[in-house]
Formats: structure tokens, C-alpha cells, sequence
């Protein structure tokens, strides 16, 4: 069993009450981490913490805070089977999910290295005789950063990198799913020598969650604040923070449609649906939960597909014949499992997958899913992917709007120029032509619009998120005034 501890200003400490928490394996139900459960003192301390070491971070020259983000890269990879291990036990995935997560966070260090020379300036000519004018971007001051479990490393990082490279100090408040990870994230920060308080790693019980959030919000040292997670938490995060004028960059959930149209390569787009909808059980916020098939191809494209789900087996991620591992757990099963059931009871058809078994589902396909049934609207977050038959491109980009939703799509065709037409009918924030809703990389502008959320993370578009641009003008020569 872990023993997760906070991280306050490069100190490792327990809670100021000493309460703690446990996270327990979905699968075998054992206690795998006990966590330090966070009080508000402890949210305000490490809020202190981070702003005190402010001034000298944001102070580093660019090369400086480039090496220490880039030995931290180097360092998050070293530890890779140390992530494996513990991730694996706290939230049932597989663990090459967790050796991609840790691959693809080391880049976005890398990138977020490679941004600290790029926060640039710009000079502004002026109508006004002898001032000289600039537009100038500065470091704002403390970052909350809130990951979620799901994908926990490369979240965790990305609501740290961005703002660390723009000369920010940071808080991230730790999912209660996944609290040693997280942890280890500030471990290695740490360790790659940003500092003490630079870096600061809140842990906290499931029933605190809400007024911790709202106090790490409240502090008025806190200058922005980035959430990963649900639409619906999301919601309350936007409200809180605009209670206290506060920007926020929200990536929220995601119900992402795959066009597939009648000239597709069928092959291809049933190699990219089985990725993006089974990929870590379906529990990514880009899962293509909406596969909509041209109806001249809907029947050899559900066959093929159906036997490709049917090779994906889910089980224990311990065992060797796991292809899929487990949901994260019984409940979010649970809740799969009702969705699967309204489908079906309203007309749908199971062609691969269906069984639940705990928190073990296995890769299912819903053909002749319809408006009426939940799973049309509803994110599953889960390794079910409903089919929806249409006809033509209009209707296509009807259905493929017709969700609160807009983070990711993809779009499969032979001819490029006509689905580089639709995707701009797309109502999204991302947009894949022949190439799966599941992609990251971290130099590109991610995030989502409608209610995915708004702002990016990512490259020189984070920068704007994360600095204050400010307007500074020297007066050169004597000036006039009016009175």
C-alpha cells in the first residue's frame, strides 16, 4: 500500500489534522493508497507556498526554467514503471496505458521547455508624438491546476507545464482516484530541482472535494485556474471562478462522432473506431462514442467492426490475455450497463460485447442506436460506441452536431477536399480527417468548444492562458497636454 503525503513548499507533510483517506483497487476492492485528506488550512498553505516562491521563479532567466523543465522531462520517464505500478493499482488500467501516459507528459514538458523563449513581446505604433508603446506578456502569479484520473499523467502534467514555462508557480489539486500518481508528478518536479513551493500537490478526501476546490478558487493569491474533467463539475468550476473574476481554461467532456462516409476506406476507419472507442476502456474525453456510417456502407462496416471487438478482451490488466483492462470502477460500470440496457430495450442491437462483469465491460457495439435512447446524447465514458446509420453528408454533420458536446471528430474519406469541407461544418474544437478522435500532441492547440469547454492548452496557444499581456509606454519626448 502507498502512503501519499501533501506537497507544500518542497516539504512533504500530513494533513494539519491529520486525516487521511484510501483509494482502493476496482477490481480487487484492496486498499492501494492512503492519502493525506487535505483541510482548507492546508489548501491556504500551499496557495502561501506557491505564491512566496513566485517572485524567483518568474524571475529565471528563459534557459533556466527551459533545463529544469527538461531535466523533469527526463526524470518523469525515468520513472515510468514506478507510474506503471502504482496506476495500474489505483485506477484498473492497462499498463501500457500508463507507459503512453508518461511518453506523451515528458513531451509536453519538452514543448513547454522549448515555449519559454516564444512568450513574446510586441511594439505597437502609437498616434501619440514620441511614445513609444509595447504590448508586453507577464507570468500571472499562482496556477490551480485540476487534473482527474483518467488519463492522470498526461493531465496532471498539462495542468502544470504550460503555466510553469510561462514563469507561473502552481497548485494541483489531486484527483481523490488517483492520489499517488499525482503525487509522483510533484515528487519529480521537485526532484528535477524547480524549487521549493514551485510546485505544490493537494490530496483530499472525496467528500472534501468541493470545499477545497472552492476555497483553492476563493484565495484571492490564485490568478488562474485550469480544470480537466466533467462537463458538469466543469460548470460549477466556471462559476466559482467567475464569482471571483477569475479567467479559467476548462476541457470538458466529449461525445465524438466518426463520419464515415460512403468512398471511406472501411479498413481504416474500423482500425481508428475500435481505437478511439475501446482505447482505455473508452474512458478518454476524444473516445468516439458516435459512429455515423453512410447507410450504403453501415452493413460490411458494423461486421468488420464488430469482429475487431470482439479479439479486444477486457479483464484483469495483470493478466497476460487482457487486451482492455477495467473501468475504473463498478459504479461507472454500473452506469454503462444502464445505458447499454436502455438502447437495447428501446430497439438497439448488441453486436459485440455487452457483458459486465464488476468493473470489467467489454468492448460493445450498438448498431441501430436512435435519438430516443440515452446513449445518443448521454457520454458513456465507457467501451461502448453507438452506431447511427444516416444518409448522405447533410445528414451526416446533422447528427454529428446534434450534441451539447464539440471536443473531438474525425471524418473518413478518400476524398480529402470534400471531408476537409465537412470538418469545417464540424462543431468542434478538434478534427480528424482519416485519422482517429483519439490524438494528442503537445504542441497543438487542444481543447473544445459548446460545452467541451473553451480555451487550449498546448503550445504557444497556452501562453495567452497563462500570462497577463499587459500595455507599457515610455514617453521619449516632452508631451502636450490639453489643459
Amino acid at each position: 500500500m502507498e502512503t501519499v503525503d501533501l506537497l507544500i513548499g518542497g516539504k512533504s507533510c500530513a494533513a494539519a489534522n491529520g486525516a487521511t483517506f484510501e483509494r482502493r483497487n476496482p477490481i480487487s476492492q484492496e486498499v492501494v493508497t492512503r492519502a493525506a485528506a487535505a483541510t482548507l488550512a492546508d489548501a491556504d498553505a500551499a496557495v502561501d507556498a506557491a505564491y512566496a516562491a513566485f517572485p524567483e521563479w518568474s524571475a529565471l532567466a528563459p534557459a533556466a526554467r527551459r533545463a529544469k523543465l527538461l531535466k523533469a522531462a527526463d526524470l518523469l520517464e525515468q520513472r515510468t514503471p514506478e507510474f506503471i505500478a502504482i496506476g495500474v493499482k489505483e485506477t484498473g488500467a492497462a499498463p501500457g496505458w500508463y507507459g503512453f501516459n508518461v511518453m506523451l507528459a515528458a513531451g509536453m514538458l519538452r514543448e513547454a521547455a522549448s515555449m519559454t523563449t516564444q512568450i513574446s513581446s510586441e511594439v505597437i505604433p502609437s498616434n501619440l508624438p514620441g511614445s513609444f508603446a509595447m504590448a508586453v506578456r507577464q507570468a500571472a502569479g499562482v496556477v490551480l491546476g485540476i487534473a482527474p484520473w483518467n488519463a492522470p499523467v498526461i493531465l496532471g502534467v498539462r495542468a502544470l507545464a504550460m503555466p510553469l514555462a510561462c514563469g507561473n508557480t502552481a497548485v494541483l489539486k489531486a484527483s481523490e482516484i488517483c492520489p499517488a500518481v499525482h503525487r509522483l508528478i510533484g515528487s519529480t518536479l521537485e526532484d528535477a530541482g524547480l524549487g521549493a513551493g514551485v510546485v505544490n500537490v493537494i490530496t483530499n478526501a472525496p467528500e472534501d472535494a468541493a470545499k477545497i476546490v472552492e476555497r483553492l478558487i476563493a484565495n484571492p493569491l490564485v490568478r488562474r485556474v485550469n480544470f480537466t474533467g466533467s462537463t458538469a463539475v466543469g460548470r460549477i468550476v466556471a462559476q466559482l471562478a467567475a464569482s471571483h473574476l477569475k479567467p479559467v481554461l476548462l476541457e470538458l467532456g466529449g461525445k465524438a462522432p466518426m463520419l464515415v462516409l460512403e468512398d471511406a476506406d472501411l479498413d481504416a476507419a474500423v482500425e481508428a473506431a475500435a481505437f478511439g472507442a475501446f482505447f482505455n476502456q473508452g474512458q478518454i474525453c476524444m473516445s468516439t462514442e458516435r459512429l455515423i456510417v453512410d447507410e450504403s456502407v453501415a452493413d460490411v462496416f458494423v461486421e468488420k467492426l464488430s469482429m475487431k471487438a470482439a479479439t479486444l478482451v477486457a479483464g484483469d490488466p495483470a493478466a497476460a490475455s487482457s487486451i482492455l483492462a477495467s473501468m475504473v470502477s463498478r459504479e461507472s460500470a454500473a452506469k454503462l450497463k444502464v445505458l447499454i440496457d436502455d438502447a437495447v430495450g428501446k430497439g438497439a442491437r448488441i453486436l459485440a460485447g455487452g457483458a459486465i462483469d464488476g468493473s470489467i465491460a467489454q468492448a460493445t457495439v450498438l448498431d441501430g442506436v436512435t435519438k430516443e435512447m440515452r446513449i445518443y446524447s448521454e457520454e458513456s465514458f465507457g467501451p461502448a460506441v453507438a452506431v447511427i446509420r444516416v444518409r448522405g453528408d447533410e445528414e451526416a454533420i446533422l447528427v454529428a452536431n446534434d450534441t451539447q458536446y464539440g471536443l473531438s471528430a474525425a471524418i473518413f474519406s478518400r476524398d480529402t477536399s470534400r471531408a476537409l469541407r465537412l470538418a469545417a461544418q464540424v462543431q468542434s474544437g478538434i478534427c480528424h480527417i482519416n485519422g482517429p478522435t483519439v490524438h494528442d500532441e503537445a504542441q497543438m492547440p487542444f481543447g473544445g468548444v459548446k460545452a467541451s469547454g473553451y480555451g487550449r492548452f498546448g503550445g504557444k496557444a497556452a501562453i495567452a492562458e497563462f500570462t497577463d499581456l499587459r500595455w507599457i509606454t515610455i514617453q521619449t519626448t516632452p508631451r502636450h497636454y490639453p489643459i
